[in-house]
């Protein structure tokens, strides 16, 4: 078997801030941007990787129906950070970090080495999503 990651999926509020924040503040490239039915998702990655994507989305979106309650809850989660998450990778963690801060974004965690190994910070994108970023040894 021979998998990769291609894409993943994170939901998003404010499609115009959403974007802002990947495209201006992480540096990534804009692959797509698309409207339908009222709805707009954007698809975002790294530069360099045109193989590995994110597609940022209206919250609720599925494969079935989706309730306004159920809807509101996953808004709710959003806000909190507790719905959905991304984990980057830098070889540059506190250089990293220094840029996010400095552009704004909500700082969740400075840079600390976790008991379980890893050293990373920790960061909300505009829709409230974590945003984790593990240092490369």
């Amino acid at each position: 078997m021979d998998l990769t990651i291609h894409a993943t999926f994170l939901p998003h509020e404010d499609p115009d801030a959403s974007m802002a924040f990947y495209r201006d503040t992480l540096g990534f490239e804009v692959r797509n941007d698309v409207g339908y039915g009222g709805k707009r998702w954007i698809t975002v990655g790294p530069a360099g990787q045109p193989g590995t994507s994110i597609v940022l989305h209206p919250p609720g979106l599925g494969p079935g129906p989706v309730t306004n309650e159920e809807r509101r809850t996953i808004v709710e989660m959003m806000a909190k950070g507790s719905y959905a998450a991304l984990i980057l990778a830098t070889t540059d963690l506190e250089g990293t970090f220094a840029q996010l801060k400095a552009s704004g974004a909500e700082v969740v965690q400075e840079p600390t080495e976790q008991p379980y190994g890893v050293r990373d910070c920790a960061f909300r994108d505009p829709a409230g999503n974590l945003i984790r970023i593990n240092e490369l040894g």
